[in-house]
């Protein structure tokens, strides 16, 4: 008899589950999450992915993509038919996608009474799985308006933990029908999304004794709720291995302060799942890989990546359109568009005098440059500067000056030198590294063992 074959949905996360199995066994391979909703950037992971022959796992976040459409306007099953248009264009199939929600709780609410946030945060979790995102990482940890306690600390496990487990309980509820069910992530250990507000020092690593405190407490809370299956499938919990940034500063991860966390999964089918990692080197993510720091988030570096190449083709186009009129001046656009509409963006993170503001708008390494992207008249802009530079031959001289790497692959015949495919071209250098961290291009797996 012929085993069962896995359907196209099971491919992905059979995939995850053996390098996941593979890491808790010191193999030292891992896997990285995309954290974007921007084009270009998941056209380079794609790009990456098919190179690897690999999965891709792809994430939006509670704010970015919602029931009610986030700031980027798109629901789940909006962001998933938009990802999928994009790998049917790149020929990535789709089966080796892997869709999943970051922070999905109540942390858009929080202004709201607990009760009001956790029915919204509910729905989320329910627009989420009910839409096929196959990695949940439940975050109930945030304080909401009526709820009790010092705000200058964490909220209570027990609460949060309570809360995590209504999130699935909803998550369940959606996929019922559902042959393949979402794989959990828990805990939180990282300031709010997208790197810290003020400089503040490397954040502390997690201590074993708190990993093991949550992991305790959230399971009780699952088996209490009537999700002891469930919990099965709870594959990673976040924790901070002492790695962050902040506007003009990155803190590299340094092992020894973490590795002892390790032996608090000792006999639990879990990883751990480091947020933030953006900007690290490579050497330090393939180290967090090999501490079971397995699953590795990036998402701001990778805009920011971005942010470095259309600025560079600004430039570019400044030597090379001699009237300014005839200029698409995007990094004009982009500011005054980032003054006049929703400010909100940027605000309150970016403090300072008027020249630090604009100095932070521009070059901060949370880069919240990329909640304006999507603008029409950004956009518009952005199309100009690709036909200005397009309709003429970039000279090699100035590639080197500005894409460095990209005029060595050019030389060697690797790619061309158009403007789309340098930008392309600069946001995978990010995304390379994170494959070969995690040891994509270098490993073929045959696992004997199993996660949920």
């Amino acid at each position: 008899m012929n085993e069962p074959r896995e359907s196209p949905v099971d491919v992905g996360t059979a995939e995850l589950k053996k390098r996941l199995v593979d890491n808790k066994k010191g193999g030292g391979t891992g896997v990285y999450s995309v954290c974007s909703a921007h084009k270009t950037v998941l056209e380079a992971a794609m790009t990456q992915g098919l190179e690897d022959d690999s999965i891709l796992i792809i994430e939006a976040t509670s704010n970015q993509v919602d029931q009610f459409g986030g700031y980027t306007g798109m629901t789940p099953p909006r962001f998933k038919r938009y990802v999928e248009k994009i790998a049917a264009a790149m020929n990535f199939p789709v089966e080796r996608i892997i869709l999943g929600g970051d922070h999905l709780g109540p942390n858009s609410w929080q202004a709201e009474r607990a009760e009001t946030a956790m029915e919204k945060a509910c729905g989320l979790v329910r627009a989420y799985a009910g839409a096929g995102f196959r990695k949940l990482h439940l975050d109930a940890s945030m304080f909401c308006a009526d709820d009790p306690g010092d705000r200058a600390k964490a909220l209570p496990d027990e609460i949060s933990a309570a809360r995590a487990a209504r999130l699935c309980a909803a998550a369940e509820d959606a996929c019922r029908e559902s042959r393949v069910k979402p794989l959990y992530v828990i805990g939180t250990e990282v300031p709010i999304p997208g790197g810290a507000k003020e400089k503040s020092g490397p954040p502390r690593p997690t201590t074993r004794a708190n990993v093991e405190a949550t992991l305790e407490i959230t399971k009780k809370a699952f088996i209490d709720a009537g999700l002891a299956e469930s919990w099965e499938r709870v594959i990673g919990i976040v924790a901070q291995p002492g790695v962050e940034f902040g506007d003009d500063e990155v803190f590299y991860y340094d092992g020894g302060a973490a590795r002892e966390l390790s032996a608090a999964l000792d006999g639990e089918n879990l990883v751990f799942e480091a947020h933030s990692t953006d900007y690290q080197p490579e050497s330090c993510l393939r180290r967090l890989v090999e501490d079971h720091f397995c699953i590795l988030k990036v998402g701001p570096a990778l805009t920011f990546a971005y942010r470095e190449a259309m600025f560079a083709l600004s430039l570019i186009e400044r030597e090379l359109i001699p009237s300014d009129d005839d200029r698409a001046r995007l990094e004009e656009v982009l500011e005054d568009v980032m003054l006049s509409s929703k400010p909100n963006y940027w605000e309150k993170y970016y403090h300072g005098d008027e020249y630090e503001q604009r100095f932070k708008r521009r070059y901060s390494f949370s880069d919240r440059s990329r909640y304006y992207w999507a603008n029409q008249r950004v956009s518009a802009t952005v199309e100009k500067l690709f036909c200005n530079l397009s309709a003429i031959d970039i000279p090699l001289s100035i590639v080197s000056q500005y894409f460095p790497r990209q005029f060595t692959e050019i030389g060697e015949g690797r790619m061309a030198r158009d403007p789309r495919s340098l930008v392309l071209s600069r946001v995978k250098e990010v995304i390379a590294m994170y494959s070969r961290a995690c040891k994509f291009s270098t490993v073929n797996l045959v696992i004997d063992g199993s996660l949920p």
